[in-house]
């Protein structure tokens, strides 16, 4: 194993053990899921009846997926990045080891990665059981992993730059849950003044959202895969300048 890999797996797994230990409590998969789930049985069984979607369950079910696969990467990251930087001093520590920027970055964006998909499971196995169905796919899987990949990367962005958590929590309800909305996470962007849509597909979860439900890549998808790509290549870019000039 090379010394960047070797690394990026002491990154990766010390994270993984704080993973690990919070998931002993169930507060914590209780914290990671209710919220999707209840929007899962609010809108699925509340109107999901009346909506004019066809297989409504099956589209809800992959936008609460999405969404969640975003709030789960970047809340853990950003929070542990933060909280870390911020009070215990644990980030710092990590920095001051004999390990890269890059490798440091590597470890903590596939962190994320493992927690937005972890989150996504608990979702569509939740809907299997309130619908049964199943609607996932190989596409599906690659739309996640570059989903939480790019807000795993922000997350870590974001956790370097804000000077106190209170400032997280801004970021979060004017930034990450006006996206959960207007995303097309419970109704297609199609259904949004035509204005509005202009905006909404500036918005990296609206990508997302479409190629999660796209079967195949096609010249219609293909966009879309490549601007997710894009976008996490620029913030994992931005990420390891950052944390490679980080003085504090």
């Amino acid at each position: 194993m090379t010394e960047a890999l070797m690394g990026t797996y002491a990154v990766f797994y010390r994270e993984m053990l704080i993973f690990k230990y919070k998931l002993m409590r169930l507060g914590y998969v209780f914290y990671s899921v209710s919220t999707p789930i209840l929007y899962l049985l609010a809108f699925g069984l509340g109107f999901g009846s009346r909506v004019q979607i066809p297989d409504y369950g099956a589209f809800l079910i992959q936008g609460i997926v999405c969404m969640s696969s975003m709030t789960n990467s970047f809340n853990m990251v950003s929070v542990s990045v933060g909280m870390g930087r911020l009070h215990s001093g644990e980030f710092q520590t990590v920095l001051t080891s004999p390990v890269k920027a890059s490798a440091i970055m590597r470890g903590l964006v596939l962190s994320g990665v493992v927690r937005g998909l972890f989150a996504s499971t608990m979702i569509l196995l939740a809907g299997l059981f309130v619908f049964h169905v199943f609607p996932f796919t190989f596409v599906a899987f690659v739309a996640l992993v570059l989903n939480t990949a790019f807000f795993s990367a922000a997350g870590v962005i974001i956790g370097v730059v804000i000077d106190d958590m209170e400032n997280h929590a801004v970021l979060t309800n004017f930034i990450i849950m006006p996206m959960a909305f207007f995303s097309g996470t419970f109704y297609p962007v199609d259904f949004l003044p035509h204005w509005l849509q202009k905006l909404v597909w500036l918005l990296p979860l609206s990508h997302a959202n479409k190629l999660i439900r796209a079967g195949e890549l096609n010249a219609e998808t293909l966009p879309s895969f490549i601007l997710l790509l894009g976008l996490t290549a620029v913030c994992f870019t931005a990420g390891t300048f950052m944390l490679n000039r980080y003085n504090e």
